[in-house]
């Protein structure tokens, strides 16, 4: 009886330890703040996704008084979008990725339906050989359009969108190896938002690209923050927290002063090119697009 009751005695003793060890451990989790990872951008040389981490972690810096602390933190590897977001929806590795969005995609993730670009993402201004530009400059209508062809990556919604309006499209298996592909002449054309191809051309000026100057193909193309669909406090978080931003204006300070974005509208000269409106096939019903405050108006 008695050795009985000094086991009972060690055994209640061992599991009070191992309890505090335990709350110690949460302890700890919880002083370093809710952890959320995130992608690592794909390209070497790919700075366009500096702007979404930071609004990203403006969100989330938003709603420290309603959620508590957080920690962001970087994947070590470099994923392709669709392997970005299949991480998200079978919970590994990723908890939060940007992208545009599509009927596919809010079917499958969570979507945050902010447009983190203001939808400056279908403003899309062409990268190109610098011996093309005549040939440019020939391009009258859509159908002149259509007899060259672009390229874009394989898993972007944008493949979809660009062939629904009657346009060629050739796909690359990689964000650089597109830029490879340009300069090899297996496209004629690299439609990139008006806030990407500045910096790209840049990057690359080893190959001879320039922007060309006179055309825009203008689409509806949200880009928005996607979580698991189980992940609704982090959906709610960053929803709060971008409306937070929105309100106080801060928002539209990131939008326009970001060094991925600021300088870009006036570069880009929107107001004296000639414009392509096309349709996109893909856009959920749910998009707000009566929302203003949600969009750039040129």
């Amino acid at each position: 009886m008695c050795a009985a009751k000094v086991d009972m005695r060690n055994v209640t003793r061992h599991a009070a330890i191992f309890i505090l060890f335990i709350f110690g451990l949460s302890s700890v989790a919880m002083a370093d703040g809710m952890l959320i990872r995130h992608i690592r951008p794909e390209g070497k040389l790919d700075k366009r996704n500096d702007y979404y981490i930071a609004l990203l972690r403006l969100a989330l810096e938003k709603t420290e008084a309603k959620y508590g602390r957080f920690r962001l933190e970087m994947n070590e590897n470099s994923m392709l979008q669709a392997r970005a977001l299949l991480n998200v929806a079978n919970k590994q590795f990723v908890d939060v990725v940007w992208s545009m969005t599509s009927k596919e995609r809010e079917d499958v993730l969570l979507p945050i339906r902010i447009p983190l670009l203001k939808g400056l993402l279908g403003y899309r201004v062409f990268i190109i050989r610098e011996q093309d530009k005549d040939r440019f400059k020939r391009v009258q209508t859509l159908e002149d359009l259509s007899v060259l062809v672009a390229g874009q990556g394989l898993d972007w919604p944008d493949v979809s969108i660009l062939r629904a309006n009657g346009l060629t499209v050739t796909v690359g298996a990689s964000y650089d190896g597109l830029f490879d592909m340009l300069h090899a002449g297996r496209f004629d054309y690299f439609p990139r938002g008006m806030n990407e191809l500045w910096t790209e051309v840049k990057a690359h000026e080893e190959k001879g690209f320039v922007v060309e100057e006179r055309l825009l193909l203008k689409y509806p193309a949200p880009a928005y923050f996607f979580v698991h669909k189980d992940n609704t406090m982090l959906a709610n978080r960053i929803n709060e927290g971008l409306l937070l931003a929105i309100e106080d204006g801060s928002f539209d300070v990131m939008f326009y002063e970001h060094p991925t974005n600021k300088g870009v509208f006036k570069l880009t000269n929107i107001k004296n090119r000639k414009v392509f409106d096309l349709k996109n096939p893909l856009l959920p019903t749910e998009t707000p697009l009566d929302d203003h405050r949600l969009w750039y108006l040129p």
